[in-house]
């Protein structure tokens, strides 16, 4: 009997006859079949009905799980394609993937979709979920898949069909009622173990994100186990909404978008200070570990493109343009300004580590309809650094920047952090032994560490391995910001060259690092997390002081502004000729920490009122021992507001 054997997730290890189903294994493992919606085998996911042929690590995917979330919400796409098809002529199907928080389906037809349909979408949907249809996995040669989406006048997934190779990969098709979809799977084997589905927005998008194609119709849902969750994730979305940086970046006159520059942010007074605040907290730190600062060009010949991989790797990001009859590249990424750098000397292996950092701006081209507010721009400045360091000191590097990465985001008020461990991808050049080498030694140092990541498989950039961090902002999403690359290609390909202890020449280790990343959509990234309410040593406006009656105090309160202001604290006056109340009310929606209210009795006792934007009242204390207490918040860059804790 030629059994398989199956290892469960701790370790026990159960035998089966070849060509069982997962399905067939539930009664034997304890999962409930209304539970279980699809089965893990060695890390590729298979469908309940999909026949076992190989041994290896075995788990059932069930309800409560990202793993069935993600399945569940696949299969959700497709019910909202069927019910799309059974309310509405001539429809065309065109992708319907999940996406993080939910999942999309794109479609072509005459009528024009909105949010009045959902209601009559949804009622459909609960009607294919109460039915319990069966769904049918069903496989096809290419030629076969070709037929059958001819029958469907599919124009766009044969478009994709002639992409496949079938020697590589299967064809498959998922069918449910009268409803079949080509699809990878798996998918849940049954209808009625959809839970709860909610649309959420219609919109265009053009296929295959590029708008020389045909506007498609765009329908996002999402999905999940149980109404409590759906209730849950709706609150996160409208506190979303309330913190989306494009509404609070008008309201406190931080930036502004225009189309005379799309993709391109203007930065107001305001937004500015912000920046610089920032980056001189980072350039403390750098100092801090001796890193020094380059500035170089923003447009390079297209030759230094070419040796560094990016011409063939990167060009359709660029923008490109002629001068003197050269072509220039405006730079996506600083390394091959770097290495020019690197190279205007020759280096000894006792200055190594070099640790140099750019403040650059780089720019890429990010198609029309994939650009939001600061999170997806064409242009944008980044915190880059490059560090050259001979082999044996290559991990004590990797650690050191994992702690400025640390101490930076905890500052920030960022405590969860999760890792990401890219490796090869297709598309990458150097040697084998070189890739081998460098995620080794990114492995290694996290396992020293003993940091908890997880391995992204083909997900490295094509110079190199990296290391990405995705922090958790205050509702949960995570944001990828910083990055650190292992890079052995780009110095044999720059015939970067140090003199070794043995009077030889050799090439040194690079790498490439971001802790923001992106400055625009870092502080996109701030401002949601905030609510717009910096901490004191970000704020704009530290300090606003509010006279009670203009005429009678406005001397006074000019003369504490004078005073803030002279230890650099960034303070304001109101003179308007409004109510207290509503010159307080508006500083709280500014945003401003710290309302400085002045009378009858602060100017005899040499005072300030204080009151804090969350509405609290210090009282009264005397100006000295306000600009004492908020320098002191400024300096050490407190998180909260600390005045009158």
């Amino acid at each position: 009997m030629n059994n398989l054997k199956l290892t469960l997730p701790k370790g026990k290890i159960i035998e089966a006859s070849r060509g069982v189903r997962s399905r067939d294994l539930l009664e034997e493992l304890g999962v409930p079949e209304e539970r279980a919606l699809a089965a893990s085998l060695n890390g590729a996911k298979i469908d309940l009905t999909t026949s076992i042929r190989e041994s290896g690590d075995f788990h059932i995917i069930t309800i409560g799980t990202e793993e069935g979330l993600d399945i569940l919400r696949h299969s959700a796409a497709h019910a909202m394609a069927q019910a799309v098809m059974r309310l509405f002529d001539e429809v065309e199907f065109a992708i319907g993937p999940t996406i993080e928080d939910g999942f999309y389906y794109d479609f072509d037809l005459p009528h024009q979709l909105s949010t009045d349909d959902f209601d009559a979408i949804e009622t459909e949907i609960q009607r294919i979920i109460a039915r319990d249809l069966p769904v049918e996995r069903i496989e096809m040669s290419k030629a076969q898949a070709r037929e059958f989406l001819q029958s469907q006048n599919a124009k766009f997934k044969l478009e994709l069909l002639e992409e496949v190779d079938e020697t590589k990969e299967k064809i498959s098709f998922y069918r449910q009622g009268d409803f079949t979809d080509w699809c990878r799977g798996p998918q849940i084997d049954r209808t009625g173990k959809l839970k709860v589905i909610k649309l959420l927005n219609v919109a265009g998008a053009y296929w295959r994100g590029d708008e020389r194609r045909p506007m498609l119709q765009r329908i996002y849902g999402t999905a999940f186990f149980t109404d409590k969750e759906l209730r849950k994730y709706l609150h996160l979305r409208e506190e979303a909404k309330k913190r989306d940086h494009r509404k609070l970046g008008g309201e406190l006159d931080l930036f502004s978008l225009h189309d005379t520059s799309p993709g391109s942010p203007f930065w107001h007074h305001n937004g500015l200070i912000i920046l610089k605040e920032l980056r001189k907290y980072v350039d403390e730190v750098l100092f801090d570990h001796s890193y020094i600062e380059i500035s170089t060009p923003q447009i390079l010949k297209a030759n230094i493109w070419k040796i560094s991989g990016h011409w063939d790797h990167y060009k359709d990001n660029m923008f490109f343009t002629k001068m003197d009859e050269d072509e220039f590249g405006l730079k996506p990424m600083n390394c091959p300004g770097a290495m020019t750098v690197y190279k205007t000397s020759l280096h000894s292996f006792r200055e190594f580590p070099i640790r140099m950092c750019e403040w650059g701006i780089v720019h890429r081209h990010e198609k029309k309809g994939m650009m939001s507010g600061l999170t997806r721009v064409r242009s944008f400045l980044q915190d880059d650094a490059h560090i050259f360091c001979l082999p044996e000191q290559m991990v004590d590097e990797i650690k050191d920047m994992i702690y400025l990465i640390k101490i930076i985001y905890e500052k920030l008020g960022f405590i969860e952090v999760e890792i990401e461990l890219s490796t090869r991808p297709p598309d990458s050049i150097g040697a084998d032994q070189m890739w081998m080498d460098a995620e080794g030694a990114l492995k290694l140092t996290l396992n020293l560490l003993k940091l908890n990541y997880h391995i992204s498989p083909g997900e490295g950039a094509f110079y190199g391995p990296k290391i990405d961090f995705h922090i958790k902002d205050a509702l949960k999403r995570l944001w990828q910001c910083a990055t650190i690359q292992l890079d052995m290609a780009m110095p044999e390909r720059f015939n970067l060259e140090y003199v070794g202890t043995d009077n030889a020449r050799h090439r040194p280790v690079l790498l490439h690092r971001t802790i923001l990343g992106s400055m625009e959509r870092f502080v996109g990234l701030l401002i949601e997390h905030y609510a717009g309410k910096f901490p004191t040593w970000l704020s704009p406006v530290q300090a606003v002081v509010l006279p009670i009656s203009t005429e009678r105090f406005g001397d006074y309160g000019r003369e504490v502004q004078r005073k803030l202001r002279s230890h650099r604290i960034r303070a304001e006056i109101d003179m308007r000729d409004e109510s207290l109340n509503r010159r307080i009310r508006e500083a709280q929606l500014k945003q401003i920490p710290y309302m400085l209210v002045v009378g009858e009795r602060e100017v005899e006792a040499g005072a300030v009122s204080v009151r804090r934007r969350d509405k609290a009242d210090v009282g009264a204390m005397e100006v000295g021992e306000f600009v004492g207490k908020i320098k002191d918040e400024i300096e050490k860059r407190v998180f909260e507001l600390g005045v009158g804790r």
